[in-house]
């Protein structure tokens, strides 16, 4: 059977419970239909690059699926006709990656570089000075003739 990666889009204001829940709902139509998913993740509340249908974030879910193609079609179909689904693309591939998807590993891969947040260094009082400061030095005295009248030489 072919191979498809298929990632969906829910709304912002849906709970992660009814996120699981559509999900185990496509992947019971696609067990109906004699496929079977090898894997589920799901990669959480990500800002989107654009609203789409007034959403400013989504919940992703990526679905690795060994099914027929009617198996896909029949679980776009009902994507379409969900109004939680904002969108959907599905992929087909030549084999199915094993262990965490590149979502997976990039967000393990902040949390390890950005440690437990302790010392952040450079800021403010404790910072050199950098390209775009600028040398303020010692301004002239305002003569009080000139305070008086508002004017300049």
């Amino acid at each position: 059977m072919p191979l498809y990666e298929h990632v969906f889009l829910a709304r912002q204001d849906l709970s992660a419970q009814q996120v699981e829940d559509l999900t185990k709902q496509f992947s019971d139509v696609i067990g109906g239909l004699g496929g079977k998913v090898t894997k589920n993740e799901y990669w959480g509340l990500k800002s989107l690059t654009y609203r789409i249908n007034k959403n400013r974030k989504a919940h992703m879910t990526l679905i690795n699926v060994d099914a027929p193609s009617a198996a896909v079609t029949e679980i776009e179909r009902q994507e379409r006709l969900s109004e939680d689904v904002l969108r959907y693309l599905t992929i087909r591939v030549d084999e199915l990656e094993e262990g965490p998807s590149a979502m997976m590993r990039k967000s393990d891969r902040d949390r390890d570089e950005r440690g437990d947040r302790g010392d952040r260094g450079g800021r403010f009082g404790d910072r050199e000075r950098s390209f775009g400061d600028r040398d303020r030095g010692e301004r002239r005295p305002r003569r009080d003739d000139d305070a008086a009248t508002g004017s300049e030489e």
